[in-house]
């Protein structure tokens, strides 16, 4: 039998190794009683075969909900859609916080602290979008495009720092598809506006 120490030592690895693998590595895509074989709204559609999206499925998933199945129109849909991106980059915020929460070396702190940052930023950027759409497209299709930048900072910092987290790395991807969707739609309106702004 092995001696207590060696016990004590075996589980504080496994719970952590545990605890960390239980971090989602998901975006955070709205739960809907809905399956993907039932037809998005021809909104959806158009945005997700758009120039901008980076994943169409997960265009057509993160966008399968009632409610937003439902937007009448374009500036309903991308405000639902600034909604979703800023949900997810509270989400992945929350995971970057616990991380730093945890012992590491300096240059890993670094980046923690880079990509927490950067979410934050995310998360002013979604929400103000949201509340902003429909009074300047042109604007608004700026603040979006400029999270894209932040997240690869952030992506940067970490592969520099050797930060060996595939689930932070499989975040910062999902947030980079609501961006490209936010951006999406944000052209969208701003096409649909041309005379105005």
């Amino acid at each position: 039998m092995a001696p207590p120490n060696q016990l004590c030592l075996v589980l504080v690895i496994f719970l952590s190794v545990f605890s960390l693998s239980y971090l989602s590595t998901s975006a955070i895509i709205p739960k809907a009683n809905v399956s993907l074989s039932i037809p998005s709204s021809q909104l959806v559609e158009n945005l997700c075969n758009g120039k901008a999206i980076q994943d169409r499925r997960f265009c057509l998933k993160a966008l399968s909900t009632p409610e937003v199945i439902a937007a009448m129109d374009t500036t309903q849909l991308g405000t639902l859609i600034m909604k979703l991106g800023a949900a997810n980059a509270k989400a992945r915020l929350n995971v970057y916080n616990e991380i730093i929460k945890k012992p590491g070396s300096p240059q890993a702190l670094k980046a923690l602290n880079c990509c927490v940052e950067a979410y934050k930023y995310a998360i002013l950027s979604f929400e103000m979008v949201s509340s902003e759409s429909v009074e300047d497209p042109q604007t608004v299709n700026y603040d979006v495009a400029v999270i894209g930048p932040e997240i690869a900072n952030c992506e940067k910092e970490l592969i520099n720092a050797k930060v060996q987290a595939h689930r932070l790395l499989a975040g910062n991807r999902f947030m980079k598809y609501y961006v490209s969707m936010g951006y999406e739609i944000t052209s969208t309106l701003e096409l649909e506006n041309p005379n105005e702004y």
